[in-house]
């Protein structure tokens, strides 16, 4: 067909050129980050809203209203998201996954580049069982405990997790929702009804391409990005942890209670009774109540204490708790980094001189005293004579370090840390199982086992109330939202079905092959700007329409729509799971147009290759 000959369709109505203008004008904003996020999404809202209540548009059952682009958040998406993010939080805040962490630290220490590979592979295999959401749920705090034992780039293997997930949903029709409505669609169009592995090989093979892509390509590519949960202090901070009777390393030599950390803990010294010091000889056999003296920042020197089952603060701090119930053991335990003022009345004193544990109900666990020639503190934290400008990292209950915030002599500083509910781990554990296999085999959908399980998380007390609001992101909820409203805008004018009636047009008297690629390549467009299902729910009928006017078996054209609303790689709001990791990676938005854009480019060739070779399609 020439150009001359083509009768393209009539212009739509003048609702739907201002809601394509305004899709346009959005993705600028998303792409340009002139303005934040959260207020770009608000402006489209508004933008919706003002200009539908001003200028009514007629629809099907009456007058599209402001609450119809407003029902975004409410919509199930929005509730999972939301919901998952709270559960998610619920693993990290028991510390549930720390011992997969440390067992993954140590395959990323010994060939980071074949870890990065099996995270890949391990999740993509997951995924296209079970959905992704909750996989990359599982994987977020994961990944990122890795990247703070091995100083590993946290932004460079996070999306690749995340869009790796993706491509293994790809590839059954219970992978993802997506599948599901595309095979449903085109089942009640008269088509049979694919099961769960007729489009395995094409997705497979094209999957392993795009894998490599992330394995080799990606990390190389990506900016470097600091998420939320790496904020933790660079400060190193002498302590001494104490070898308990009865725990495992006693009666060990120095050598073997240092793999059980990975070698990683660097012993100063071996205080073994007052003021005898021993030489941290590898052979020395550590006895119950040996002192060891050591150097590290925060975090390492709890993992210390918890893998090595020591304490970090001294015998007798239990013989005259904090307080009456065993403070150190409460769920409410926090650890900060408070500072002793210049000219403070305790300059000079020690800690046990001040009653330390008595007045503010907290226990002294290291010292950081910084110095051009870092000084040797061998003595116990309570002897030590402070100076001004001494860093103490103390434990306690969240209330006294809040109050420790009004006393003139010491100033807390931003590094404070909730303390992981350790013991209810094994309960957040069983409830995000829960989500995860209630949506896997169809129970529950993931919108209602997602936010009874992050009810659970509260109610049985793995998570507090604050913990869970502090879980949600503004910035998610806006750009969720703000999308799922001009999807809806889209539909209901017409915009999307003109799309759609102009693509028919062009396609014209070209082959089969160039048809099943270009239409992959338009709805893998639509599923970045609009959303996966409402880019399968338009593009399904118009692929069997096109195979039926061309004589082609429609399957190939069915599966080109579906793949091409999983291409959900080039933008944050695309997906679900792309919200999650740009909020945990805390990515901008052009990031995922670097790393996205080439990985949709590699799915669509690589797929507008195999389908017409595996269904006899062609030239």
């Amino acid at each position: 067909m020439e150009l001359h000959d083509m009768i393209l369709p009539p212009p739509p109505n003048a609702h739907a050129v201002a809601v394509l203008i305004l899709a346009v004008v959005a993705l600028i904003l998303f792409t340009r980050e002139k303005i934040p996020l959260e207020s770009s999404s608000f402006l489209v809202l508004i933008g919706l809203v003002v200009g539908f209540e001003l200028f009514p548009f007629q629809v099907d059952g009456g007058v599209l209203h402001a609450v119809d682009f407003f029902q975004g958040f409410g919509h199930e998406a929005l509730v999972a998201v939301c919901a998952l993010m709270i559960a998610g939080q619920g693993i990290v805040r028991t510390g549930a996954l720390e011992p997969v962490g440390r067992v993954m630290a140590r395959l990323w220490k010994v060939s980071p580049s074949l870890s990065l590979l099996l995270t890949l592979v391990v999740g993509a295999f997951i995924s296209a069982f079970i959905n992704n959401v909750p996989v990359v749920v599982l994987f977020l705090p994961i990944l990122i405990n890795v990247s703070l034992r091995t100083g590993m780039k946290a932004s460079s293997v996070l999306m690749p997790m995340g869009f790796a997930t993706l491509l293994g949903g790809t590839c059954t029709t219970i992978g993802t929702s997506t599948n599901l409505l595309v095979v449903s669609v085109a089942s009640d169009m008269g088509l049979k009804r694919m099961d769960m592995f007729d489009f395995m090989v094409p997705a497979a093979i094209a999957g392993s391409v795009g894998i490599v892509y992330l394995w080799l390509v990606a990390p190389r590519i990506i900016p470097e990005r600091k998420p939320t949960l790496a904020d933790t202090s660079l400060r190193v901070f002498s302590a001494h942890l104490a070898v308990i009777e009865g725990t495992p390393i006693e009666g060990m030599t120095l050598a073997d209670a240092r793999k059980k950390v990975d070698g990683s803990m660097k012993v100063l010294s071996v205080e073994r009774g007052l003021n005898n010091f021993l030489i941290p000889f590898p052979t020395l056999v550590l006895k119950a109540g040996d002192h060891l003296i050591i150097r590290d920042t925060p975090d390492r020197l709890k993992e210390f204490e918890k893998v090595l089952e020591g304490t970090l603060y001294a015998d007798d701090a239990m013989v005259a708790p904090v307080d009456d119930e065993h403070p150190l053991e409460d769920e409410n335990q926090q650890i900060a980094e408070v500072v002793l003022v210049e000219g403070s009345r305790f300059a000079g004193r020690t800690l046990n001189g001040i009653r330390f544990a008595d007045r503010y109900g907290m226990i002294a666990l290291a010292i950081h005293r910084a110095s051009r020639h870092p000084e040797k503190l061998y003595d116990k934290i309570g002897d030590i004579r402070l100076k001004g400008g001494d860093i103490l990292l103390v434990q306690g209950p969240r209330e006294q370090i809040a109050g420790l915030k009004k006393e003139k002599d010491f100033l807390v500083l931003d590094a404070t840390t909730d303390l992981p509910f350790e013991r209810k781990a094994p309960v957040a554990l069983l409830i995000m199982l829960g989500i995860v296999v209630s949506a896997a085999v169809g129970f529950l959908p993931i919108a209602i086992s997602a936010p009874l399980g992050a009810l659970m998380m509260i109610f049985t007390g793995c998570l507090e109330w604050r913990d869970a609001t502090n879980a949600l992101n503004a910035q998610v909820i806006l750009i969720v939202a703000a999308s799922l409203a001009i999807g809806v805008a889209l539909l209901k004018t017409g915009g999307a079905d003109y799309l759609a009636q102009i693509f028919v047009t062009l396609a014209g008297d070209t082959s089969p092959t160039f048809v099943i690629s270009g239409l992959m390549l338009l709805i893998g467009i639509l599923t970045n700007i609009v959303s996966n299902n409402a880019a399968a729910v338009i593009g399904t009928p118009i692929a069997v329409s096109i195979a039926t006017q061309m004589g082609q078996p429609p399957e190939p054209f069915v599966l080109a729509v579906l793949f091409g609303a999983n291409m959900s790689y080039a933008t944050p709001m695309a997906y679900k799971t792309n919200l999650l990791v740009m909020n945990a990676g805390k990515y901008h938005f052009n990031d995922f147009l670097r790393i996205g854009v080439p990985l949709v480019l590699i799915m669509w060739i690589t797929l507008s290759w195999l389908l017409p070779i595996i269904y006899g399609i062609g030239p």
